[in-house]
């Protein structure tokens, strides 16, 4: 009973949330011994770094973004600054324009006015109505995440406010009250960033400089990969069929079900645990969809060599479903 009270889905959040609570208490650890670690010790801080950086963004923090895990308001929006501080940008900002963009427009193609709706679309600096290069998603994502952080960080010469030129503005609720909220939360996830990056140049701003930085840009583009790969090949007009799925066990089993992209498009809200059966019930439309299942998780998605752009054929993913 008070597990209920406490958890608004499932006590299995507390996973994520103790995984949370780790990636922060090690970046700091990792902050601090960097003046006393030699060289090996520092690439493997730094790849260690980006690995946590990475899987917060495209595992934990997404999943925060679609199901917050408490039903207290308050530890939710305490869950959101500590995972800003994780993940170098405000997670209610990533909630705004995940949720309420690109789960709208599904990675669409280019309209007559030339661009997309998505902002993430991989469509959108594309030729042709094709895809846009990697290379260009990559570099061109990473660089534009950068630039916003470091708006971020600058806000603090204005007490973080949020302002009208920001995108977070365009996908804010339109009710007096929620948006105010929601704009609150960004300022207190900024105001929590700030405040862990001076921490963690207090104990060596060499680091902050040497890794923290580089490991965040790095990070940015890895999650680009996840993202161009979740939908290369896709249909975004086919609601069966506009983003690509992974059936590996052990990939689902380590991401908390994250290969069932297709499911997750299907139905958003519906809790991480909960994918599997929503394969299921729409196994027969899926079924009949002209769609891309991968055989590798998405940010090994260039691995997958059949896949082309169009529409797409459907690859097997032998030995991997389950």
């Amino acid at each position: 009973m008070k597990s209920k009270m406490v958890w608004r889905n499932s006590p299995l959040d507390a996973v994520l949330v103790a995984l949370s609570i780790a990636q922060f208490g090690v970046t700091i650890s990792l902050a601090a011994s960097w003046d006393e670690t030699g060289l090996p010790g520092r690439a493997g801080s730094f790849a260690l770094l980006v690995f946590m950086m990475v899987y917060n963004i495209i595992i934990i923090s997404h999943l925060f973004t679609h199901q917050p895990w408490f039903r207290a308001a308050f530890l939710n929006g305490a869950m959101s600054m500590l995972n800003s501080s994780n993940i170098a940008q405000s997670v209610k900002a990533y909630e705004l324009s995940h949720v309420r963009n690109h789960h709208r427009y599904n990675n669409d193609r280019p309209g007559a006015d030339g661009t997309t709706k998505d902002s993430s679309s991989t469509y959108r600096d594309g030729r042709d109505g094709e895809h846009a290069g990697l290379m260009r998603y990559i570099a061109g994502g990473a660089l534009s995440s950068m630039a916003d952080l470091a708006r971020s960080l600058f806000s603090v010469t204005r007490l973080f406010r949020v302002t009208a030129d920001e995108s977070a503005v365009r996908y804010a609720s339109r009710a007096d009250g929620p948006r105010a909220a929601e704009l609150r939360q960004i300022r207190l996830d900024r105001l929590a960033h700030f405040a862990f990056v001076v921490g963690l140049g207090v104990l060596s701003w060499q680091w902050l400089l040497i890794a923290y930085v580089p490991a965040i840009f790095l990070g940015l583009a890895l999650v680009n990969v996840q993202n161009y790969y979740r939908h290369f090949g896709a249909e975004p007009d086919d609601r069966y069929a506009n983003s690509v799925s992974h059936y590996g066990r052990l990939y689902n089993l380590l991401t908390f079900n994250d290969g069932y992209h297709q499911e997750h498009h299907l139905r958003p809200p519906t809790h991480w645990s909960q994918l599997p059966d929503v394969r299921t019930r729409y196994r027969l439309e899926l079924d009949e969809a002209d769609r891309v299942i991968s055989p590798v998780p998405a940010i090994l998605g260039f691995l997958d060599v059949g896949r082309t752009q169009g529409r797409p054929k459907q690859t097997t993913a032998t030995g991997t479903e389950g």
